[in-house]
């Protein structure tokens, strides 16, 4: 079978194949509603369909959005790609996912490979610093970068962001005023991970200010954690089965509240009467285990649509003040029975 061309769209519409661009592009130039019609109603009869490359090397932009996070099996980083892709089918755009593995080189190359090939827009979850990922960026003239959940040093794109600080200070505030905790350990990140500018280092931050607003040391009580369960698990198992363990626990990451409550449960605690735990993202596994387990949630489903917005949207990427450069939401302190109330929170 012969391929339909956008000629034969034109003969059968009876009109131009530059009316045709038009209808297919929505313009750049007005089409009357009635040729519209007729347009549209050709492409269907003859199951026309453009060819989505040749139009992105016309128009030297895609209909695709790149986006690199750390590493996609992690839960947050796999509801925060979901939204983001939810937030872009909304714009007719489609989302190419690349995962950095915190590693640097890998994230410079999904960098490099996105931007090579146009995309409208480049959402990035960076691992780290990334100077070389900034100097991608500068290269590129005209690319569009925006930094979502958190804002590197290296790099002064625009950046969607939540309240991180302020979030975890509430979970611990929690911990120690309503329910009378003498302390509370935090399971920060790996030593060798965390960055100015990384969430996780906002989380440390937050319990620190919570421990210190209740003149309490901070240094004995922090303790080094990979980010996901089953390495927390490993050190909340040793920790746990030593003498003097901590009355509660506040974790970085939900994923590490999960590999926390497995290590309990083994070792005999029962949570929350033994052992009060904590974390941070409010991933929707949070809810399911037991017990379910109190959080901090952001709202992430408006910070992946201000993210897509933002990358789309020329007027929204405009230069200003540091302040005017930061897109920062609130969180949201969600409580449930792994703290030691009753009822989970609605």
């Amino acid at each position: 079978m012969a391929k339909v061309t956008r000629d034969d769209v034109a003969r059968l519409a009876g009109t131009s194949t530059a009316v045709v661009s038009y209808v297919i592009n929505n313009g750049p130039r007005p089409v009357a509603p009635a040729t519209r019609e007729k347009v549209l109603a050709a492409i269907e009869q003859l199951g026309y369909r453009p060819n989505s490359v040749a139009q992105a090397m016309a128009s030297r932009r895609t209909n695709l959005i790149g986006m690199v996070v750390p590493d996609a099996r992690q839960p947050f980083f796999a509801e925060m790609a979901h939204a983001v892709e939810r937030a872009a089918s909304e714009r007719g755009k489609l989302v190419l996912i690349g995962n950095s593995d915190y590693v640097d080189d890998r994230e410079v190359h999904y960098v490099r490979a996105f931007l090579g090939m146009r995309v409208s827009g480049l959402i990035l979850v960076s691992q780290g610093p990334s100077q070389r990922a900034a100097e991608e960026f500068a290269a590129m003239e005209g690319a569009k970068v925006v930094l979502l959940h958190r804002r590197p040093e290296a790099i002064d794109d625009v950046a969607v962001v939540s309240d991180d600080v302020g979030g975890a200070e509430a979970v611990v505030r929690h911990l120690l005023e309503e329910h009378g905790h003498p302390y509370v350990l935090c399971f920060g990140g790996p030593v060798e991970a965390p960055a100015p500018g990384d969430p996780v280092i906002d989380h440390v931050e937050g319990w620190q200010r919570a421990m210190d607003a209740h003149g309490l040391p901070t240094g004995p009580h922090l303790v080094d954690a990979p980010f996901h369960r089953y390495g927390a698990y490993q050190v909340a198992l040793e920790l746990l089965r030593s003498p003097g363990r901590p009355p509660a626990i506040f974790c970085s990451t939900d994923d590490q509240a999960i590999g926390v409550l497995r290590a309990a449960r083994e070792a005999g605690l029962r949570v929350p009467e033994d052992l009060a735990v904590a974390g941070y993202d409010d991933v929707p596994e949070a809810a399911f285990v037991d017990p379910p387990l109190t959080t901090v949630a952001s709202d992430r489903d408006a910070m992946a649509r201000a993210a897509i917005d933002l990358v789309l949207d020329d007027s929204l990427m405009v230069p200003g003040s540091d302040t005017e450069r930061v897109r920062r939401f609130p969180s949201r302190l969600v409580i449930r029975r792994s703290c030691g109330c009753g009822e989970p929170s609605a």
